[in-house]
């Protein structure tokens, strides 16, 4: 099978089942509950300080740390599945060579993460901007920040779910492919820190937020990476997990 029916095929199996519609009610709910604190959120003093600069607005408007762990889950549970579906099994039959069926896989599931991301920050800016009416503050973003924000997001899309994919070549199993990407970027990255607090701005959360352009002071943090280290760094958290994942496949029986 050539490489570019590959892909076809594997983004034929993401989008002929439920899964993209239950993950895009998550980002329907997300961005209405953005929208709806832009309306009736205020701060301790009841003003409403959050929204009212641009890096304030930004930062709340700011998605890729969100794409990247939905995208996670996603990637985690579109690999893992096919094992316990058994669909894995006639996909390596029809492509005896792994892993230019994995490296369909991970495109595929990549792709369907960017697209993930980009809609969840559609939908949050739009949420935002719908809400901002209702107080008195306009919209300050400029479009070159509303563009970077989205930007940004599908990309965390995209290598939020080539890190849940390859987890979930590792682990093959849905519901150990879901715990593990919980883990991995939910849990362990303040553990991390916690331990080596140097390495605050290099997980996955503050590097998605420095990729949209959020002001550190804005973030709460106190310093973060440069936008191109943190896309680097970002591509360093996906393609760890998903060379291991490769790597198992090639070594190991399918089932």
């Amino acid at each position: 099978m050539t490489w570019t029916r590959l892909v076809r095929a594997e983004l034929r199996k993401l989008t002929t089942t439920k899964m993209p519609l239950a993950f895009l009610a998550v980002l329907v709910a997300i961005s209405a509950t953005t929208g709806s604190a832009v309306v009736w959120g205020k701060d301790f003093d009841g003003t409403k300080t959050f929204i009212s600069t641009a890096a304030d607005q930004r930062s709340l408007m700011a998605f890729a740390a969100n794409a990247m762990v939905i995208a996670g889950l996603f990637g985690a549970i579109a690999v893992a599945r096919e094992y316990g579906h058994g669909t894995v099994i006639p996909t390596f039959l029809s492509s005896p060579h792994r892993h230019r069926a994995v490296l369909a896989q991970l495109v595929a599931v990549g792709l369907g993460g960017a697209v993930l991301g980009l809609v969840g920050a559609g939908l949050t800016v739009a949420a935002v901007a719908a809400g901002l009416p209702t107080t008195e503050f306009g919209f300050m973003v400029s479009v070159a920040g509303v563009a970077r924000v989205i930007a940004a997001a599908a990309f965390a899309g995209a290598v939020g779910a080539v890190m849940g994919a390859g987890i979930g070549a590792v682990v093959r199993n849905t519901g150990g492919a879901v715990t593990a990407a919980v883990l991995v970027l939910i849990i362990v990255p303040p553990l991390v820190v916690q331990l080596v607090s140097d390495a605050s701005a290099w997980v996955p959360s503050p590097l998605a937020t420095a990729a949209s352009g959020v002001d550190p002071a804005a973030a709460g943090v106190e310093s973060q990476a440069g936008p191109l280290a943190a896309v680097v760094a970002l591509a360093a958290w996906a393609i760890v997990p998903a060379t291991v994942g490769l790597l198992c496949v090639q070594r190991r029986d399918v089932v």
